[in-house]
């Protein structure tokens, strides 16, 4: 028997990880969507890149609403392939029919690798698979327990269901998304506690339709911390503002339409367990448009809500979209929808001129307006919900409130930016924060400061930390 020296062994490097670029187009509900499919990514090892030369592969999270949502998604996409060659796509647009019948995206742009519709994670890691092998090794340990989140730490959006069950004329939605399908109550308590512990301090509920949670599940008992919890908004928010006072975080609510149960959910904000504001779709006002838009309830009965919702909770802000300009809408329903935005005092208000939306139904109604008349409309709305708007503000003047610093250059010495409860990120107003008075104070990102409002600017408040 020989005693046979041992060679050596060379080592062999680990290959780096794939990385895959990503760009997400679209509303909240898109974005978390994106969050779903970067978790998972990151969860399997793979790496994201900041470039579309860095990348071997690029993923493009669409949108497919409107006209001009639909051409930044098609714009993105010949982007990514011209930048990269190697490009999957998902979201709203992948559901959307081209001319024929065929998908419109593999139609505008066949080299694609793949296309999904939204909230197909798992179609789209098989496409991943398909084209750049997972990472031998996942890396579970280094995602966050909430997961990958594209927004900024200290707030995110919760997802609470998909898909909607309304079959609105304007609106192409449901075909693209699906009916209502609500999340297990227990699995969304799951992800706001973790999102809390990992130091958000304001969650966002969305969904298509957040008044309709539980619906299509006949509200059926769930269980959450052994405890039995209703499929439904009421128990749900009530849940969530108990976890947010744990730690000391905000819920707002969106996409709230206006059904009568919606009654209970204000005396909770009056608690102050949830932010006393809502963002409810209202678009339009008189009855005979919201009839051909064909929209739950009637605009009689809106006023009625909200003037019953402000007697139970002062404090309550109210922010809306509306469409000007529907088709057959004559001058006197667009007379009677200003005279709702001032009667209402809608706190934030938004319009959109209508624009046909290839699928939908409201295409087919009669007394399509002229593009000039929708635009000037669309004008003469927005010039008296600015005035309504920057009217309600200046009761702020005065006013000690709440903020939550966004921004903050070497805290705060020199003043920063933040929220009250009245303004969501993105879509609502600010506050200036001023210098503070006292070299001890100061402002932090992520934190609650305390204001002494001092001012309006426009939409925004100006304040004075104290």
């Amino acid at each position: 028997m020989t005693d046979d020296t041992l060679a050596p062994v060379a080592a062999t490097a680990t290959p780096p990880a794939p990385t895959i670029g990503f760009v997400s187009l679209g509303c909240p509900k898109a974005l978390t969507d994106s969050e779903l499919i970067l978790t998972q990514l990151s969860a399997e090892g793979y790496r994201t890149a900041k470039s579309y030369q860095g990348a071997d592969l690029v993923i493009v999270n669409t949108c497919g609403f409107i006209d001009d949502a639909v051409k930044e998604s098609l714009d993105a996409i010949g982007e990514a392939l011209a930048e990269n060659g190697k490009v999957i796509v998902t979201g709203c647009l992948g559901a959307k029919a081209g001319e024929g019948g065929g998908n419109l995206v593999q139609q505008v742009h066949p080299k694609v690798l793949a296309v999904t519709g939204p909230h197909a994670t798992q179609e789209v890691m098989d496409a991943v698979h398909s084209h750049v092998p997972k990472p031998h090794d996942p890396f579970v340990d280094l995602v966050p327990a909430a997961g990958i989140k594209l927004t900024p730490k200290h707030y995110a959006y919760l997802k609470i269901s998909e898909g909607c069950n309304h079959r609105c004329t304007f609106c192409i939605i449901p075909s693209l998304r699906g009916d209502l399908v609500s999340r297990p109550v227990g699995d969304v308590l799951k992800e706001a506690r973790a999102l809390f512990e990992g130091g958000v301090k304001e969650l966002l509920v969305v969904s298509q339709d957040t008044s309709a949670y539980g619906v299509d599940v006949k509200y059926r008992t769930g269980f959450w911390d052994g405890k039995p919890v209703k499929t439904r908004m009421l128990d749900l928010v009530a849940a969530l503002g108990e976890l947010a006072r744990q730690h000391g975080a905000w819920v707002r609510l969106h996409y709230v339409y206006p059904y009568p149960h919606v009654d209970e959910v204000i005396p909770l904000m009056a608690q102050g367990l949830v932010l006393p504001y809502l963002d409810v779709p209202f678009q339009h006002a008189h009855p005979d448009v919201l009839r051909r838009m064909k929209r739950p309830a009637s605009g009689e009965r809106n006023l009625e809500r909200i003037q019953a919702w402000r007697q139970a909770c002062p404090e309550l802000v109210i922010r809306s979209t509306f469409i000007a300009g529907f088709p057959g809408e004559t001058e006197e329903e667009f007379a009677y929808l200003l005279d709702f935005l001032q009667e209402a005092q809608i706190d934030r208000a938004g319009c959109f001129a209508y624009s046909p939306v290839n699928g939908a139904a409201a295409n087919e109604l009669p007394g399509a307006l002229p593009d000039a008349v929708r635009e000037e409309r669309r004008a003469r709305f927005m010039a008296v919900a600015e005035a309504v708007s920057v009217q309600r503000l200046r009761r702020r003047i005065g006013a000690t409130m709440q903020v939550l610093v966004d921004r903050a250059p070497a805290l705060g010495r020199k003043g920063g930016v933040g929220r009250t409860y009245a303004d969501a990120p993105e879509i609502d107003g600010t506050v200036r924060l001023l210098p503070p008075a006292k070299a001890s104070t100061v402002l932090r990102v992520g934190e609650f400061a305390k204001a002494r409002i001092v001012a309006t600017e426009g939409h925004d408040l100006v304040g004075e930390p104290v």
